[in-house]
């Protein structure tokens, strides 16, 4: 698949905006250099010529104009830049993260992703404008420095006396600044990911009575975020004291300087006004060290969304699927090792095309694994994966969603309304398709007495968590395809209803080939064949009435480990739902 996405470390911005601001943040700069040349001049005319130039006060009035009417424009263009880059940068990162294998993107914690989406972001956005502002607003500065070496050198020597402390002084707090900003947004991050941890855990935590344990746990980073806070400011209210001590000094010996010209004849009164307006505008290096700081705080954010603009996008080799093909899912010698430890060994099986077939096993044998590895949610360490004799690491990712569709245990239900969760995917379903969809999920009854039936409001519709895996099934029934994976999808439904939706299921024969998890008998029962793991590896394919003679077959289905399979890496969050 092509990737429109940013080389890591890198987000394309709106460079004709930017070179825009630079062009008016410059024009803005020149036009304040020029303003005291010419009061400069006008009041050398008016006391030579005894009468008011009024062609010169017109030349100062549109000088002055020009400056306000360019910092006006650059107020706007950096505003609106900033935003604009801001939602790029934003879009880039969840591109990346939706491009890539769940694995990758789980090495950040939902809370650390975002604090980075959200505050680490917006702070990066800032860098190219500020800058580009302060490129150009160095203009002014060394451009002042400048104009008093061509009207008097003396008074550019009295500025260069000071001028080494304040590049020592600039230095030092760029450094320290972003030494502060980055052990402030790792503490940031650290209380977002410990909150957004006790908020999905939230009955737990009220069910175990360890509400203040966690109050506690989640406020512990704070004291040293402030301690970091009170840094940021203590450097910038440093460089800020330093600046307000060594640039007044500066103007002052400057203006001292001046005078002494004047009064030896070397100055005349207008140039004395303009070097008094340079002098000003020579010192305006202080105005740098505020946006100094917002380059090194931006610039600690950026390194933070690095490792996430640099997560590899799932590669493919441009195969296409057979048309029309049944379905046929074919695993040979698929491997899987997380963190050092091997999940799956040698999984071999094969599910015509058009049939179903249940996988069953203890918690931890790995059947989720084999569900994600199914429809490329994550790629095997070794083995091939096929639909219909393609590897599915051949197939463009777009095509693969339209062939292979979800449900999950936990599903994330994403849109405004009820329909636009059911429609969800790389294509909107057709209005039949969707009827149909919520009729087979055994979805319609409830949602036809919500108040606006399927287009009331997600928000507005009080869902349990079994109307919530209907839901998620009706989403995987509208988009058809030719592999349904069902990832413990039924797990919090009655048995009426999961028979119902058994039987929806059973209509697709033929049609759709069905890979289910299952964790009660009578799904197992239902397909027309059983993958049975244990430990990572298939310890039989057969009919489930061949595998129930073996006794430790029959007891999956009384053990409790059975309801859970929280200790398998689980494919079905948000994430490998947008996938899917």
């Amino acid at each position: 698949m092509p990737s429109h996405s940013p080389t890591p470390g890198r987000v394309p911005h709106r460079r004709a905006g930017l070179v825009l601001l630079v062009a008016c943040a410059t024009g803005g700069a020149l036009a304040a250099l020029a303003l005291p040349a010419a009061l400069g001049d006008t009041l050398d005319r008016a006391v030579t010529d005894g009468r008011v130039p009024w062609t010169a006060l017109v030349v100062c009035t549109a000088l002055t104009a020009a400056e306000a009417g360019f910092d006006a424009l650059v107020a706007l263009l950096g505003g609106t830049n900033t935003a604009v880059r801001a939602a790029r940068l934003r879009t880039a990162l969840l591109g990346r993260l939706l491009r890539t294998e769940p694995r990758h993107a789980d090495a950040h914690p939902p809370g650390d992703l975002t604090t980075r989406l959200t505050a680490n972001a917006a702070e990066a956005a800032t860098v190219p404008v500020a800058i580009a502002t302060v490129v150009s607003g160095a203009l002014v500065p060394v451009g002042a420095a400048v104009a008093l070496f061509l009207i008097d050198p003396w008074t550019g020597l009295a500025l260069l006396v000071g001028f080494p402390a304040f590049v020592v002084l600039l230095h030092l707090l760029v450094r320290r600044t972003s030494a502060a900003a980055a052990d402030y947004q790792h503490e940031q991050a650290l209380i977002a990911t410990r909150l957004t941890e006790t908020l999905e855990g939230a009955a737990t935590v009220r069910a175990a009575g360890t509400a203040r344990r966690e109050h506690a746990r989640i406020t512990e980073p704070l004291g040293r975020l402030a301690e970091h806070g009170r840094r940021t400011w203590d450097v910038h209210g440093r460089a800020t004291a330093g600046a307000a001590v060594l640039l007044p000094l500066l103007t002052v010996l400057v203006l001292a300087v001046a005078g002494l010209r004047l009064a030896a004849g070397a100055l005349s009164v207008g140039e004395l006004l303009a070097v008094s307006r340079y002098a000003v505008l020579a010192v305006g290096l202080g105005v740098l060290t505020g946006a100094l700081s917002s380059i090194a705080r931006g610039r600690s954010a950026a390194r933070r969304l690095d490792p996430l603009l640099a997560l590899p996008a799932v590669p493919h080799r441009s195969l296409t699927l057979p048309p029309e093909g049944p379905g046929t899912l074919e695993l040979r010698g698929v491997d899987v090792v997380r963190e050092g430890r091997r999940l799956l060994t040698g999984v071999t099986f094969t599910v015509p095309g058009g049939t179903s077939a249940a996988v069953v096993g203890r918690s931890g044998a790995g059947k989720s694994l084999v569900a994600a590895v199914a429809g490329r949610l994550t790629d095997p360490d070794a083995g091939t994966v096929l639909i219909d004799g393609v590897p599915l690491d051949g197939v463009d990712p777009d095509a693969l969603r339209h062939a292979v569709a979800y449900a999950f245990a936990r599903p994330a239900l994403l849109g405004a309304t009820v329909e636009d969760a059911v429609a969800a995917g790389p294509s909107r379903p057709s209005d039949r398709a969707l009827r149909d969809a919520l009729r087979d999920a055994s979805a319609d009854g409830y949602v036809s007495l919500l108040p606006l039936g399927a287009h009331t409001p997600l928000d507005d519709a009080p869902l349990s968590g079994g109307e919530y895996q209907r839901l998620g099934l009706a989403r995987a029934f509208a988009r058809g395809g030719r592999l349904l994976v069902l990832d413990d999808a039924t797990s919090s439904l009655d048995t009426v209803t999961e028979d119902r939706i058994q039987r929806a299921l059973s209509r697709r024969a033929g049609t759709c080939t069905r890979l289910v998890v299952a964790h009660r008998v009578s799904t197992a029962a239902a397909a027309d064949r059983v993958v049975w793991l244990a430990d990572g590896t298939v310890r039989a394919v057969g009919r489930h009435r061949d595998l129930w003679r073996d006794t430790a077959y029959r007891e999956l289905f009384q053990s409790v480990d059975l309801e859970t399979d929280a200790d398998e890496p689980a494919p079905g969050d948000a994430r490998d739902e947008v996938r899917s």
